[in-house]
């Protein structure tokens, strides 16, 4: 786990950990845009075929949203779009309705530069070629949204998030200045925690080096939030080759499967048995 700092990409920073334990197959679960700062996950060898799970987990942010103009993206990083400045006569209590209004809905549309796919091409590239991505409000996870601090005078927000996979910050911040009738950005947001990891438990990443002890966590973290089933050494031998075994207890959605205490495999059941999701034996 690294607190990225502001600034390197997230795909920096799973190239600062290939670099430090030498290992080819690196990945991470859940990016954080070059802005953000906070928790990364980031998975080494077997564990990159689990960033999927990775991905039920809950995101934990806090975040600063700025009034008076809308940007290209969403947040600072983008380019001033539209201004106004209702927003000075602004309540505590209106802003406290708005954000339970869009903590209750179920769709958002993405930001115009996210990788959201559309006609098969992320929408980043398409306003990259100064092209208008035409996004559908997709399904989302708000489970919690509330204001932490208010600056009247400079119109600054703070704000504390609870969401799922698939939301952006980005978004409630530009959806919450629309709601208020006015215009937003996120001109800050920090990741402090993903499911039961928080960010201070993580590694600076200027302590990411080769030859600098990593603090690497067991596989099995990675999967603890799923249903586990024990098997046997026969069962155990069959999974571990890929293929379906039978259990009696049937556990629905993906389970992660362990023989003699390590962890094999994840699997779903299939027509009266399990079938092997991810193989994470060598």
């Amino acid at each position: 786990m690294i607190d990225k700092p502001a600034g390197p990409t997230s795909h920096d920073v799973v190239a600062a950990v290939r670099r430090a334990l030498g290992e080819r197959r690196v990945g991470h679960a859940g990016t954080l845009d070059p802005a953000a700062t906070g928790l990364l996950v980031v998975l080494a060898g077997r564990a990159t075929r689990l960033a999927r799970f990775i991905a039920l987990l809950a995101k934990h942010y806090v975040g600063t949203v700025r009034f008076g103009w809308e940007t290209s993206t969403d947040d600072a990083a983008g380019a001033p779009l539209e201004h106004d400045e209702a927003w000075r006569s602004l309540t505590d209590a209106e802003i406290a309705a708005a954000l339970g209004r869009l903590a209750a809905e179920p769709l958002q549309t993405p930001p115009r530069v996210s990788a959201k796919l559309v006609g098969g091409v992320r929408a980043y590239r398409r306003s990259r070629r100064g092209e208008e991505p035409d996004l559908a409000p997709a399904p989302v996870a708000i489970h919690a949204l509330a204001a932490t601090s208010y600056d009247a005078a400079a119109g600054a927000l703070q704000i504390d998030v609870r969401c799922g996979a698939g939301t952006y910050v980005r978004a409630i911040a530009r959806d919450l200045g629309r709601a208020l009738g006015t215009r937003a950005h996120l001109a800050g947001l920090r990741r402090i925690a993903i499911g039961p990891w928080r960010v201070e438990e993580a590694q600076p990443l200027d302590a990411v080096r080769p030859g600098s002890p990593l603090a690497v966590r067991p596989m099995a973290e990675a999967v603890a939030h799923l249903p586990a089933l024990e098997v046997g050494p026969e069962a155990a031998a069959a999974v571990a080759h890929g293929r379906k075994i039978e259990e009696p207890s049937r556990l629905e959605g993906p389970v992660a499967v362990y023989g003699s205490g390590e962890l094999l495999a994840v699997v779903e059941w299939r027509e009266g048995r399990y079938a092997p999701l991810v193989v994470l034996t060598p």
